[in-house]
């Protein structure tokens, strides 16, 4: 399961009570999350606090602001668990900074009224902050024979502690445990249990239900529904309940119509989904535009771009995915639904052809979140682009301007203008193989010799008759020394100029064939003839050709009949092994 799926699921357990399994599905959702998201950790502070497990719930919330320091909802959260324990300022701060982030959120006045009114009814703490401040506390207790015995009692240390943390929280309990009084009675260095009588002051019995009316307080209650980053709403805080019923009531009532919009708005947009998958566009758009009225939630405005997207409705799409954006944005909505917004434009400007607007909004989108489908199809448009501006500038006249341009700056010896001027040809007239071969010449005299077979190759490709390019290509290999390219490449000329011109060129081809086989077996400077042939021996080639039993069986025959060796010459491939034989000397003629 997805995080989101889990979400959902710990959303209905908590619908439903069972905070429990709740915050195991929340749990599992934080854990499956490919980024820590500040909503999840919020509606599992929500289950702790349901289940008055407020330190959890502080953490948890407390944990949701780290990660979106900027969500109101998020200092609600903090607030309301502040409250369960009894740090008052601290939750009165808390529901202050959300008011500060979002001056209209309903909770945090709410929150805020539930502390200010918890602080009014509670009596001072008649001087027991400075008598739990001891550091030494727990150990004077531990010590003193009147209290040793207490302090084996974990509910009691937590009740002590408590008082330690916050005195004025802790005033119910002072009254309600008797052995308090004698803790009391300890580290105020006298003997209370005088008090002990029927008249007491802090007999529990007398004295808890007074105190109760006086100094406690209602702990906070917990609203929760769905929450979506695309909207910051309160409809899923912690809500302290304020100090009279009335107010209490007022607030409950106001999540309760929030949660049936949310709940309406889900709704009519699982309409519209169904009636988009029939391809019923309109009645789908009016299903979107309904949830949009009864909750704002950026998803719908998205799903009605795709809706009238399909409809062909570019324009409407564009300015629908526009307002998705700026609610959005003012609304801190998820990177990742904002970044579809932008992608949908992006399609739509497709549809109409404006390649650039479309890459303009592809990017966009890539900036606020990234993915390999909108990144192909920002490259594709991109690729396009090009495309047509090469197209767009295709221009036989201006292409032959250009090379009768290059052919006069090549004559002069001009040969970087030639290039500049045969480039322009190219982009004139790329379709012309003259534009390449023509081109891989002039580089091939600024020594540029791997871009010059290059031109030659795809002057080649686009005329495979063109012999002239395949001479130029092996002249170039020829001087980076690639002697068995070069061979290959002038065979392929030979075959060709054989077929088409009945050996034309043949000459040429031939002597070009000599020089490269010559440089390649040629002595090497300071070497003797006899190092030479053992060179010449050990190349893979000769060795390949010598180790040809059909070759074998030839050059046996040459030997008792020198005339059969010209028979089998006529043989272009016995032709070629022959003529390389001869270059490296292992046959010689006279």
């Amino acid at each position: 399961m997805s995080a989101e799926e889990y979400k959902a699921e710990g959303n209905k357990l908590f619908a439903a009570k069972e905070f429990d399994k709740a915050i195991e599905q929340f749990t599992k959702a934080i854990e499956t999350s490919d980024v820590p998201n500040h909503v999840l950790y919020s509606n599992r502070s929500a289950c702790y606090a349901s289940l008055k497990n407020f330190t959890k719930a502080l953490e948890d919330a407390e944990k949701c602001v780290e990660i979106n320091p900027t969500w109101a909802k998020g200092y609600n959260r903090v607030g309301a668990a502040q409250y369960g324990i009894g740090n008052l300022e601290d939750a009165k701060k808390s529901y202050s900074k959300a008011l500060e982030l979002d001056s209209s959120n309903a909770m945090a006045k709410s929150g805020l009224q539930a502390v200010e009114d918890a602080e009014n009814s509670q009596s001072p703490d008649m001087g027991l902050g400075k008598i739990f401040s001891d550091p030494n506390l727990m150990n004077k207790l531990k010590s003193n024979p009147k209290t040793a015995e207490m302090m084996n009692d974990p509910a009691l240390v937590a009740k002590v502690l408590q008082l330690q943390q916050n005195p004025k929280a802790g005033m119910q309990t002072m009254l309600s445990d008797p052995r308090m009084m004698t803790i009391m009675g300890v580290l105020m260095g006298i003997d209370l249990d005088m008090f002990q009588g029927k008249d007491a002051p802090g007999k529990p019995e007398e004295s808890s239900s007074a105190s109760k009316s006086e100094t406690a307080k209602e702990e906070p209650k917990q609203e929760f529904k769905e929450e979506s980053s695309s909207k910051p709403s309160s409809s899923s805080e912690s809500n302290p309940a304020p100090s009279s019923s009335e107010s209490k009531s007022e607030a409950t009532e106001d999540v309760e119509m929030e949660d049936s919009s949310k709940v309406e708005a889900d709704a009519a947009k699982a309409e519209g989904n169904a009636l988009y998958k029939q391809r019923k566009f309109d009645e789908a758009i009016a299903k979107y535009d309904h949830a949009w009225e009864l909750y704002q939630d950026i998803t719908y405005l998205n799903n009605r771009a795709a809706a009238e997207f399909e409809k062909g409705d570019y324009d409407a799409a564009i300015k629908t995915c526009e307002k998705a954006i700026d609610e959005g944005r003012s609304m801190r909505a998820d990177y990742k639904i904002i970044a579809k917004s932008f992608a949908r434009i992006g399609n739509c400007y497709l549809k109409k052809d404006d390649l650039e607007n479309a890459a303009k909004f592809f990017d966009k989108s890539l900036t606020e979140h990234r993915t390999p489908d909108v990144l192909s199809k920002l490259r594709n448009t991109q690729k396009e682009i090009k495309v047509r501006e090469a197209k767009s500038y295709i221009n036989p006249e201006k292409a032959e301007e250009a090379r009768l341009e290059g052919k006069e700056y090549f004559t002069k010896g001009d040969w970087p203008n030639a290039v500049k001027a045969y480039t322009e040809m190219v982009k004139r007239a790329p379709e012309d193989a003259r534009g390449y071969s023509n081109r891989a010449a002039a580089l091939a005299k600024l020594m540029s010799f791997p871009d010059a077979v290059e031109d030659c190759n795809k002057a080649i490709e686009l005329d495979p008759t063109f012999i002239r390019a395949y001479i130029r290509k092996a002249n170039a290999q020829l001087a980076m020394k690639e002697y068995s390219q070069v061979i290959n490449t002038l065979n392929d000329a030979l075959a060709k100029d054989q077929e088409l011109n009945g050996g034309k060129n043949a000459n040429e081809i031939n002597q070009l064939m000599h020089r490269a086989m010559s440089q390649r077996f040629a002595a090497i400077e300071g070497e003797t003839p006899e190092q030479t042939m053992e060179r010449v021996s050990k190349d893979p080639e000769i060795v390949e050709i010598l180790q040809d039993p059909v070759m074998q069986g030839i050059l046996g025959q040459a030997r008792d009949n020198p005339a059969a060796l010209q028979e089998h010459m006529k043989n272009p491939e016995v032709a070629k092994k022959v003529n390389m034989l001869i270059a490296a000397g292992v046959i010689r003629t006279r």
